[in-house]
């Protein structure tokens, strides 16, 4: 029988008890008090680095969740979308829109000071997307840590392994499954998106130019009102750095407004719709979209397989001295 260690969290007033699914590593490997001894205040660090961030920026906490989904689809947890050079993950068109670079880069130098040599880049993504959430309103969940940070970062291995926004589900399927992730994970972590923004480039498949160069709706899943407002953000020839709203409603809180939003017929990407419009995938959007409570308690245990997925630990990989980089 699979060993599941513990994780914890509440959300309105209720403590729960939750245990970590593992998608990839045995959970063995990664502890709730991995650094216990060698840095206490390490978790606390991160979490005051990304809070004093997300105050200066409100953006700050969806680009940290959508760093976590980056990095664990392609070579594990291991923080190898942060390395930087040429012909890395980062330097792949997938990921240029990326950010929260600064704010992982930050938590690392003020650990390095307290505690050098000590804290993976690893761990400081995955409890920085972990704190995103709560800032966001989302449920305080215990991650356990002990991830060692990555030396590969191919680009050549990022366009197999992340979601693009005009999958179909047996695409997104198959993908999910290949992490170790199930059909309610899938659901349950397109959650996300309940934060965050994306450039118009991410939707405007759903769209085409006609003959006096205006955008016409030709998705017709998308509510048209919705659509009319998409094309007066994101006019034929717009900025390629404009960016929309994922859930123009709430697009600073974790809720479950996605779900209410995918009802509306109001989903951003075509992966979103497909979880709507999918006879395998409607029952849960709509449970959902009626019940907040249930979504974050579905999200807390999907948020541990992903964190989980292919981690490094023991004497695997390293602990680098600056996120960026290997070390020499």
């Amino acid at each position: 029988m699979e060993k599941r260690p513990t994780a914890f969290f509440y959300t309105h007033g209720v403590f729960f008890v939750w245990l970590c699914l593992a998608a990839s590593a045995s959970c063995d490997e990664l502890t709730l008090s991995f650094y216990s001894a060698s840095c206490p205040s390490a978790e606390l660090m991160v979490r005051n680095t990304v809070r004093s961030a997300s105050d200066i920026d409100p953006t700050i906490p969806g680009k940290l969740l959508r760093l976590l989904f980056h990095d664990c689809f392609v070579e594990g947890c291991d923080a190898s979308v942060l390395l930087q050079g040429t012909g890395t993950e980062r330097s792949d068109p997938a990921n240029t829109s990326l950010g929260g670079f600064s704010v992982i880069d930050s938590a690392k130098r003020l650990l390095e000071i307290f505690c050098p040599g000590t804290v993976s880049c690893a761990d400081i993504v995955a409890l920085a997307a972990r704190d995103a959430v709560e800032i966001s309103g989302g449920p305080v969940v215990q991650i356990p840590t002990g991830r060692r940070d990555g030396k590969v970062s191919a680009a050549s291995n990022v366009r197999p392994n992340i979601v693009d926004t005009s999958f179909t589900m047996d695409e997104m399927i198959k993908l999910f499954s290949s992490k170790g992730l199930s059909l309610d994970d899938l659901v349950t972590l397109s959650g996300a998106h309940t934060i965050g923004s994306a450039h118009c480039g991410a939707f405007s498949d759903r769209f085409q130019q006609d003959s006096k160069g205006k955008l016409k709706l030709i998705d017709t899943s998308l509510d048209n009102a919705y659509a009319e407002e998409l094309m007066r953000q994101c006019p034929a020839g717009a900025n390629p750095s404009t960016t929309v709203k994922i859930d123009p409603n709430t697009s600073f809180a974790f809720d479950n407004h996605y779900y209410q939003n995918l009802l509306a017929h109001r989903g951003l990407f075509q992966s979103d719709s497909v979880l709507l419009s999918d006879d395998r995938t409607r029952k849960l959007v709509e449970s959902f979209a009626q019940d907040q409570v249930i979504f974050l308690e579905s999200w807390a245990q999907s948020f541990l397989k992903l964190a989980s997925i292919g981690v490094k630990t023991g004497e695997e990989g390293e602990i680098r001295a600056s996120c960026p980089t290997t070390n020499a």
